[in-house]
C-alpha cells in the first residue's frame, strides 16, 4: 500500500503494511492520556464530541483508530500512523485539536487551567511479539558465512 500524504490515500499491501516511497512497515501505538487533575469531565456530549474530534483528527491525517475507550477520566485510542510522524506528533494532534475544539464548545471546561496533562502513555505495539523478533534475530540462521 501506499501512503500519500497530500491526499490522504493509504495504500497497503495484503498483508496490511503501508508501503511507501523507501519503506514498508506498520506503525501502530497504545497511547492513553487524561484530563488535568483527572478530573471526571469526559461524559455524555463531552464524551460524544471528543470521539468525533479524535475521528477527525485520524481521517484528516490519514491515519487509522483501531481501537477507542474514553472514560470519563482517561482516553485509550490504538492508532495505526505513517512512519514519518513521531509519536509526539501524533499525541500533539489528538491533544491539541481536541482540546481547543472541546474548551471552546463546552466552557466548563475552561475552568481547568487545561484540558489535558502535559503527560501521557505511548507503547508501540505491532503484528509480531518483541520475543519473536528477539528469537528471529538472535536465531542462527544469520551465521551463514
Amino acid at each position: 500500500m501506499q501512503v500519500n500524504l497530500s491526499t490522504n490515500i493509504v495504500r497497503k499491501d495484503s498483508f496490511g503494511y503501508r508501503h511507501g516511497n523507501h519503506s514498508v512497515g506498520l506503525a501502530t501505538v497504545h497511547l492513553v492520556w487524561i484530563p488535568k487533575r483527572r478530573k471526571p469531565v469526559l461524559k455524555g456530549d463531552i464524551k460524544l464530541r471528543l470521539a468525533t474530534i479524535l475521528e477527525s483528527v485520524a481521517t484528516d491525517r490519514g491515519w487509522i483508530i483501531k481501537a477507542k475507550e474514553i472514560a470519563s477520566d482517561h482516553v485509550h485510542l490504538l492508532v495505526e500512523y505513517d512512519e514519518q510522524t513521531p509519536i509526539c506528533e501524533v499525541v500533539k494532534a489528538f491533544k491539541g485539536r481536541s482540546s481547543k475544539f472541546l474548551r471552546d464548545e463546552f466552557p466548563d471546561l475552561k475552568k481547568l487551567p487545561s484540558l489535558w496533562t502535559r503527560s501521557y502513555f505511548y507503547d508501540t505495539s505491532g503484528k509480531v511479539s518483541t520475543a519473536k523478533v528477539l528469537a528471529y534475530i538472535n536465531d542462527t540462521h544469520h551465521e551463514r558465512h
